[in-house]
């Protein structure tokens, strides 16, 4: 998983350059646009808030978990409907950001937390952090099942009987490449290229490789409800292209 040191790296470093960028809450994870691309990226990104809210049954008076909170954008959601959020980041900007701006967050690692840390949730978010919950290291070692279903056991172990998760992420598609030819000399616009920047980008963090692999880790604990691939609406997020083996996932799921 990567650690406060690799998030510190990434998110910290350029803290200032993604929220000048993308707004003070640095909202730059998939957005929802529906099909509707006239819909600019804020418009996108306040329908896939509600669209989780709703998703989660959550409204007034809800107590939610937000894991990997970034900069805190479905912290303000939250806040906005009346509801009590307390985010968990490992990035120290990251926090300084979101308790600048009123927010409820930690610096604490996900897998270390219990019931009586926080107390238990109505519902819990986790928006494009489950990217960074396996090392490549990890899976190499064959460890990456292991690392998805302890994350879930730890999550159902702060909702009660009914509560719902939702989770975002990106998974590896169809058409990855063998990891082995990832290689940052080659040619710009390739596959290779791309998932090596990533990669220095990025330190450890490495993809699931399919929806099936999350909800087969999450069937112990949890049920899914629904799920739906927002490939597109990745690409309009990013406004940058896509590499051609990664898929973005929206899964929602809930406590059995």
């Amino acid at each position: 998983m990567a650690d406060q040191k690799d998030l510190d790296y990434t998110y910290s470093l350029i803290d200032k350059i993604f929220r000048f960028s993308f707004g003070e809450t640095g909202d730059f994870s998939g957005a929802m646009y529906n099909g509707d691309f006239s819909l600019s990226l804020e418009q996108a990104q306040r329908q896939k808030h509600e669209f989780i809210a709703e998703s989660l049954n959550i409204g007034k008076g809800s107590r939610v978990l937000d894991i990997g909170c970034g900069w805190g954008p479905f912290l303000k959601y939250i806040r906005e409907i009346g509801g009590e959020g307390v985010g968990l980041t490992l990035s120290t900007k990251q926090l300084e950001a979101c308790k600048k701006n009123g927010f409820e967050a930690h610096l604490k690692d996900c897998r270390k937390i219990k019931p009586d840390t926080f107390g238990l949730f109505d519902a819990v978010s986790c928006i494009g952090a489950f990217e960074a919950f396996c090392s490549r290291e990890e899976w190499e070692a064959g460890k990456q099942d292991d690392v998805y279903n302890a994350f879930f056991k730890v999550v159902s172990n702060v909702l009660p009987v009914g509560a719902r998760m939702y989770l975002q992420s990106m998974t590896f598609g169809k058409n990855m490449i063998d990891p082995e030819g990832i290689d940052i000399n080659a040619e710009k616009s390739s596959d290779a290229y791309i998932l090596a920047l990533m990669g220095r980008t990025f330190p450890g963090s490495w993809l699931p490789y399919s929806e099936d692999q999350i909800t087969a880790n999450a069937k112990p604990f949890f049920r899914l409800i629904s799920s739906s691939n927002g490939r597109l609406d990745y690409i309009e997020t990013q406004n940058n292209g896509q590499i051609n083996g990664v898929n973005l996932v929206f899964v929602n799921i809930y406590s059995i």
